[in-house]
């Protein structure tokens, strides 16, 4: 496995191009990615990867990743975040 992202990094990443997205992934990098185990932080950096219109679906519920693993990082962060 690479080596995992550093938070400046983390924090970059997050900026998107979509504020619903934003208020999402940048709270979530401060509050909760630490208490997710390295193979929870692999994925969230794999969701980091993905194209904006998808993660939007994804969050707002009109879709669902056919990733196994990256749904279960939304349904973490969904449940984490409370906006």
């Amino acid at each position: 496995m690479t080596e995992l992202m550093g938070k400046p990094r983390l924090r970059w990443a997050c900026r998107r191009g979509m504020l619903e997205l934003d208020v999402l992934l940048a709270p979530f990098v401060e509050e909760g990615y630490d208490a997710l185990t390295d193979t929870q932080k692999y994925t969230f950096e794999a969701l980091l990867a993905c194209d904006d219109p998808d993660l939007f679906a994804w969050f707002m519920g009109h879709g669902k990743s056919t990733d196994p693993e990256l749904q279960a990082m939304v349904n973490i962060i969904v449940n984490r975040v409370r906006v």
